[in-house]
């Protein structure tokens, strides 16, 4: 089978690309001029093009089997968020334009978990809980939401289209980092004096990867799958950071109104006067008033979906972000 891949020089990318050719897939990976691709499997023929001008690329696709379509722009804060819904966005209609035209035979589009509908009581949702765009907090969450709809639609006109959605991965390779990276990364460097009252679903990136690949064969058409491990609160998983690595969790729990002023004046200082990304973000912090505990069920019944501790997971990004520079050793140094 041969397999055009977006996204493989992003964290949950890489580890599909890597799980791909392991089980002997060719791979035609879709990357940019300033892409590093010294991660990417040696064996993979890369692209150079860009979701938002398709046309450089619409040539490789011609003789593919299957698409799997891993790249987004995420981030919690963008001085201009054009660019993050062309390429969520029009990027993704884009792409299934082009399997379409070039027969491509089955699509896996990566979509999140934050398209679905969270609740601030700690409700654990399904694909099935009522959502809107309404509910959906920030650009990238509306961006996701609308590049889901689009996946949706070509589906429902016969496009052989599934859609995933990760939950919030966790392990190795994560080297941007992604927001829930950099709170492993904020841990080991002792960056968490206070915590705030929110929760997240953890699984672990190599289960996403694999069942990327099952979906391919076993995914129904149309259909939106869950993909999940556990549901912990903030402080429960620094918790679990506290234990791996010998390091203090904290203590201290910090009001969601205060972490929206730091949070504000973050985005000033740092994002608009500085030109660089901040630490915390104000759509981090309102994303944050809703649990987001989830149930993969269905992912599980009809995909094989493994959930399973998520600790192993937890140690293999520590041991990664120690190994690779991001933190000094912590006083237990994760195996």
């Amino acid at each position: 089978m041969r397999i055009f891949l977006t996204g493989a020089t992003g964290f949950v990318g890489a580890h599909v690309a890597q799980m791909a050719e392991a089980q002997g897939a060719r791979l035609r990976l879709l990357t940019r001029v300033s892409s590093n691709t010294s991660r990417l499997p040696k064996g993979a023929e890369l692209v150079v093009g860009d979701l938002r001008a398709p046309e450089g690329f619409a040539q490789a696709l011609s003789d593919c089997d299957a698409l799997i379509h891993v790249a987004a722009d995420y981030r919690l804060w963008a001085p201009d968020a054009v660019e993050m819904y062309q390429t969520n966005v029009e990027g993704t209609r884009n792409l299934l334009l082009l399997a379409r035209q070039a027969g491509v035979r089955r699509v896996v589009y990566t979509s999140s978990v934050a398209t679905m509908g969270f609740k601030t009581d700690g409700t654990v949702v399904d694909e099935e809980t009522p959502v809107s765009e309404a509910d959906m907090i920030g650009h990238y969450k509306r961006s996701k939401w609308m590049a889901e709809r689009v996946a949706l639609e070509a589906a429902g006109a016969g496009q052989e289209v599934m859609v995933l959605n990760p939950t919030t991965p966790i392990g190795s390779m994560d080297a941007k980092p992604t927001p829930t990276g950099r709170i492993v990364v904020d841990f080991l460097n002792r960056k968490f004096p206070a915590y705030v009252d929110t929760g997240l679903n953890l699984v672990d990136v190599d289960e996403v990867a694999r069942i990327h690949l099952v979906a391919l064969e076993r995914g129904r058409v149309g259909e939106r799958y869950i993909l999940g491990g556990e549901n912990l609160t903030l402080k429960q998983i620094l918790d679990r950071l506290a234990e791996i690595t010998g390091l203090k969790s904290p203590a201290m729990k910090a009001p969601h109104a205060l972490a929206m002023v730091f949070a504000f004046f973050d985005e000033m200082v740092t994002g608009r006067l500085l030109g660089k990304e901040p630490r915390a973000t104000v759509e981090a912090v309102k994303m944050g008033r809703k649990k987001m505990f989830a149930s993969s069920a269905k992912a599980e019944r009809e995909l094989g979906l493994r959930v399973g501790s998520i600790e192993e997971a937890l140690r293999a990004a520590c041991s990664w972000y120690v190994a690779n520079g991001y933190a000094p050793a912590p006083p237990r140094v994760p195996a």
